[in-house]
């Protein structure tokens, strides 16, 4: 069977690294489930914010401040 879009999503480089990887709204409803991604997300212990049309995935577990 094929690699899902969700583990090339979290294969990538920036994952590993403690990166952000940010994904389309749109693209990300056409590929997969919000429910999905959040799944993989919390599996993780990464975060996800939604801004705009993006779905943003801070990959790390640290405490966040937003400062503005």
């Amino acid at each position: 069977m094929g690699v899902s879009w969700l583990d090339q999503v979290f294969g990538a480089d920036q994952v590993a690294k403690g990166g952000v990887v940010r994904r389309n709204i749109d693209d990300v409803h056409r590929l997969c489930t919000l429910d999905d991604l959040l799944g993989e997300v919390r599996s993780r212990q990464f975060h996800l914010i939604e801004t705009g049309e993006q779905y943003v995935v801070i990959c790390n577990s640290g405490v966040i401040k937003i400062h503005c």
